[in-house]
């Protein structure tokens, strides 16, 4: 679940921010999110990353830093300072309206912000930095063609990301004042570095600085080929979930309310379409895809028809072959489910008139004879979930109010 929302930095500028809830809106604690020099709280990776930690029940603020994307105020005017007193000003707000943040997290520069702001911010327990510099002067390389041009006049017009930015002389005299050395030695809080060994804008050896400096306990997480602003939806993931299980070891959840029934399966849907499973002692998850709102953080409920049909199937040709003891050694079973006009209707045009169409290929692998591979495919239409979606199937529902607690 997502709030906008805006607060005050300490000039009196709006900021403009998101805080990501948990399905619940019932978090255990909150997180700041710091992200890249000169990007947005809208960039995807910086969205796949909150909505990792979102699922462990933390909710996570992320904004755009002062003059950037939706933000007031002169982008040309701040510093690197400028950054760190947004966090506070960030963390302030949280303090004052939900709950103190006890988590920041940081992204390249906002990860050399985090290390800085995290000896400031009394209530934080833990810091993590993705493709953080050692230093805040490192983001000078971004600028090298146009430094001369900056210290002669003062500043100057760059481009950064495909975008114009005008840089000033106070912004290199603010970075290079900023030494991370002594700040991050007097950091007392947990730290997980994570980096790419590929990084081509902030070397890995940034990385191994930090984690030099840096007392225990402190862990490092490669992240092999990602580049540096995690583009691939698969890298960004892999972050937030590293840093949702690790960060867990010291800002601990409290134990969710526990799903149960005298049933045989109970599931819970809140404020999303992302729905808690339990199937006895076991917990899944589903979802929806996002095309049609969902967060595709599980399969869809066809998906899971479909895969009860394929695992059925599996299983009841296992265990037929196991009893006459064919050399069957493994099984693949290819669901597909779709809605088809009935071959037969008279009014196709009439949604109405649709079926559900199950269509399921079977692999089967083994020194299997033809004649067993025939009676193979007769048995997997004798599956118990094969045979219960061709009977007559009745849902009785009965509605029952939960008492608020």
């Amino acid at each position: 679940m997502s709030h906008t929302l805006t607060f005050s930095n300490q000039t009196g500028h709006q900021l403009s921010a998101r805080l990501e809830m948990p399905a619940d809106n019932s978090p255990h604690a909150f997180a700041i999110f710091a992200h890249c020099f000169t990007c947005s709280k809208n960039l995807n990776a910086v969205t796949h990353i909150s909505r990792a930690l979102t699922q462990t029940g933390m909710a996570v603020l992320r904004f755009d830093f002062t003059g950037l994307g939706e933000s007031e105020g002169d982008f040309s005017d701040t510093n690197f300072s400028t950054n760190i007193q947004d966090l506070e000003a960030a963390a302030e707000y949280l303090a004052t309206n939900y709950q103190a943040p006890k988590l920041l997290v940081g992204h390249s520069l906002g990860g050399a912000a985090v290390l800085i702001a995290s000896s400031r911010i009394q209530s934080v327990e833990a810091v993590a930095t993705i493709g953080a510099p050692a230093d805040p002067e490192h983001v000078q390389h971004l600028l090298e063609d146009d430094i001369a041009k900056i210290k002669e006049e003062g500043e100057a017009v760059v481009s950064l990301a495909g975008r114009k930015f005008t840089i000033k002389k106070q912004f290199l005299d603010d970075v290079n004042q900023a030494h991370h050395d002594h700040q991050i030695e007097q950091i007392r809080k947990p730290l997980l570095i994570l980096h790419s060994p590929a990084d081509q804008t902030v070397s890995i050896d940034n990385a191994a600085k930090i984690y030099q400096q840096a007392r225990h306990p402190k862990s490092f997480v490669s992240l092999d080929n990602a580049d540096h602003l995690l583009s691939r939806k698969e890298d960004s993931l892999y972050v937030g979930r590293a840093i949702a299980t690790w960060v867990e070891r010291y800002i601990i959840p409290r134990s969710p309310t526990p799903l149960s029934t005298d049933l045989q399966v109970v599931t819970r849907t809140q404020q999303t379409f992302t729905t808690e499973i339990m199937a006895g002692q076991h917990a899944l998850t589903a979802d929806e895809p996002e095309a049609v709102g969902g967060l595709d953080l599980g399969p869809s409920p066809y998906d899971l028809l479909a895969a009860s049909l394929g695992a059925c199937t599996g299983m009841t040709l296992r265990m037929y072959a196991n009893h006459k003891k064919w050399p069957l050694e493994e099984v693949i079973v290819h669901v597909k489910h779709q809605k088809i006009y009935d071959d037969d209707c008279q009014d196709c045009e009439d949604p109405v008139k649709k079926i559900d169409h199950l269509e399921r290929v079977i692999e089967v692998k083994g020194d299997l004879t033809e004649q067993q591979r025939d009676r193979l495919r007769e048995i997997a239409d004798k599956c118990p979930v094969h045979k219960t979606l061709h009977a007559s199937v009745k849902v009785n529902t009965t509605l029952a109010m939960m008492n608020d607690k």
